[in-house]
């Protein structure tokens, strides 16, 4: 960027200088006026042409504040061309008045927008449309402020005293809110955005001193084309060119320790006094005793039509402002909502790790006398029993290894062993978990039906792990149809985009309280019946499987468990099962 600006700076130094000898040395005429033209002119255009670059090449803020820049641009050049139309074209002298001063009056408004955009800013503080309605309405006052100050004298009744005057006061007065603006942004930013703003400030200083001079020498009727005053409004156009390309590459940074500029609530401020104004700029008229009654009336009329168009605007802008405000209050509910849904897990962990750690501990006291009985009941095995003895020995055995069994799955629910885990088929692992119960005639008339699709991706876990969730809550149905006598069990899994989803519904009582059914020791259960850590172990585990559990109570009755897993992506796996469809069972 160095190097680019360095040359750009040259070469417009060395245009500066040309001008200046051309205006010292040629004699004022035609040639001298063609040139001086002709120069002003283009520099706008190059002005344009640079800005309308940086507005390509730049993102987001930046992009709309080098658009605005070049609709000031656009708007200095059109008066210019218009004079080199006369001048060069018709060889006639500019009308005075001259409409073309309309554009020229109206070139610091888009400047005041693009300060407003705060470029150095990485979000935007408001509405995109929000910030474009307010511009509109500060440049329809602005335009209204030109129709009821300026035109009258300009155009319906020639007053050139009054015309300069109100012309030349609005039009300073643009520029000093402009440079505010510009000056506040320079004292809220540091480094390079620094810079940028003070270049642009001292820019329109500059070009505010050259339009006076101008100004002042055409009052005088001592302006010539292509001469010093020329020179002197040249120079800030060609600063604007070098800021344009030398700042060019200002997207997506941010000013270190920037102060944020209230600059929305400032802008909406603006709105109101600009539309609240009007009507007082509408008693003018009425309390001025010596102004022609056509001029009255004019600026009745014109009054009226602001009112009407910046009232339209106004409501407009309040829409945005109601869909604004609904957005963010849904946006706010649904934070809330995840904020307590949040919430409530963290407390679900908080419970689960404290259970934990007592589960460990007990587990690892009641592994020490299980260990035993199992050693004796192997000793007793290989003593000369009888086979009713040899019998009670293998019963011992046998439940001291349910006991350990039991034991290891606290163990593993308490997360004090590592599980590992492979690629499951789900399928095979839900056909597991039915075979595992003992769906006999005393279960009652219990029909479990299934729909599992044989094609299911695979769920990354582990088999124990996921086989003892899903029994657990097999079995809860299964107990809770057998309260009523009987009923339908019903199993579905299917995929929802990149999940796998198992779904165990039943057509049971239901669940009084099912917000609470994870957690620990809370049960469906009749007293003395159930531990109240099935389902708080079943959420354990599928939380450490990255997945999600919830419980509701279906509209025909009966309570449905989802289980949501992410699917497996994980190529060279070894999978577990067959991937065999499971039937439907009649019990």
């Amino acid at each position: 960027m160095k190097w680019r600006s360095h040359w750009v700076a040259i070469g417009l130094g060395g245009f500066l200088l040309a001008f200046a000898v051309v205006s010292l040395t040629v004699q004022p005429g035609d040639p001298l006026t063609i040139f001086a033209d002709f120069s002003s002119t283009g520099l706008w255009l190059l002005a344009l042409l640079a800005m309308l670059w940086a507005a390509i090449t730049g993102r987001a803020r930046t992009r709309l504040f080098w658009l605005a820049m070049a609709a000031s641009a656009l708007l200095a050049g059109t008066n210019l061309a218009l004079w080199l139309y006369y001048d060069v074209i018709l060889h006639r002298a500019v009308p005075d008045p001259f409409w073309a001063d309309i554009p020229l009056f109206l070139q610091p408004v888009p400047v005041m927008a693009a300060a407003a955009l705060q470029p150095h800013r990485k979000h935007e503080t408001a509405s995109l449309y929000l910030s474009i309605l307010n511009f509109l309405i500060l440049l329809l006052w602005w335009v209204y402020l030109y129709i009821f100050l300026v035109f009258p004298d300009e155009y319906i009744s020639f007053n050139f005293e009054a015309f300069n005057r109100y012309y030349n006061t609005l039009y300073i007065v643009e520029f000093l809110i402009l440079m505010a603006a510009l000056g506040g942004l320079f004292l809220l930013t540091q480094g390079i955005w620094r810079k940028f703003y003070l270049q642009l400030f001292l820019a329109n200083v500059f070009y505010v001193y050259a339009f006076q001079a101008l100004n002042s020498a055409l009052i005088r009727g001592t302006y010539r084309p292509g001469s010093f005053y020329d020179l002197l409004e040249n120079v800030p156009t060609c600063w604007l060119i070098w800021i344009a390309i030398a700042f060019r590459d200002l997207t997506g940074t941010e000013s270190p320790h920037a102060r944020p500029l209230r600059w929305s609530g400032l802008l909406s401020g603006l709105t109101a006094l600009a539309v609240l104004s009007i009507p007082v700029m509408g008693l003018w008229p009425l309390l001025a005793g010596s102004e022609p009654a056509h001029l009255k009336k004019f600026r009745l009329v014109v009054t009226l039509v602001a009112m009407f168009v910046l009232g339209t605007c106004v409501f407009l802008r309040q829409g945005l402002l109601d869909r604004e405000l609904v957005r963010l209050l849904a946006t706010s509910h649904e934070s809330l909502d995840n904020l307590a849904r949040l919430q409530k897990q963290l407390v679900q962990k908080e419970k689960l790790a404290s259970l934990g750690q007592l589960v460990a501990g007990a587990a690892h006291e009641i592994n020490n006398p299980v260990t035993a009985i199992l050693g004796y009941s192997e000793l007793l095995r290989s003593e000369d029993l009888t086979p009713d003895q040899l019998s009670i020995s293998h019963k011992i055995g046998q439940q001291a290894r349910r006991i350990r069994d039991l034991v290891s799955r606290l163990l593993r629910f308490a997360q004090q062993v590592p599980a590992a885990k492979t690629l499951l088929n789900v399928n095979s692992l839900l056909q597991q978990a039915l075979r595992m119960e003992e769906l006999g005639p005393e279960k009652g008339n219990i029909h479990v039906e299934t729909d599992i699709p044989s094609g299911l991706p695979s769920i990354f876990g582990n088999a124990g792990q996921l086989l003892q969730a899903c029994t657990q809550i097999i079995e809860n149905a299964l107990d809770a149809l057998e309260e009523v006598g009987g009923g339908t069990l019903r199993i579905v899994a299917c995929r929802q985009g990149d999940e796998v989803v198992l779904e165990f519904s039943d057509s049971g009582p239901g669940i009084c309280e099912p917000e609470k059914v994870f957690d620990p020791f809370y049960t469906t259960k009749a007293i003395g019946k159930g531990t109240g850590l099935g389902l708080s172990a079943t959420y354990g585990v599928v939380q450490n499987h990255g997945g999600r559990i919830s419980c509701h109570n279906r509209p025909e009755g009966g309570a449905s468990f989802v289980l949501r897993f992410l699917v497996a992506n994980q190529p060279g796996q070894t999978f577990v099962g067959s991937g065999e469809k499971v039937p439907s069972l009649k019990v």
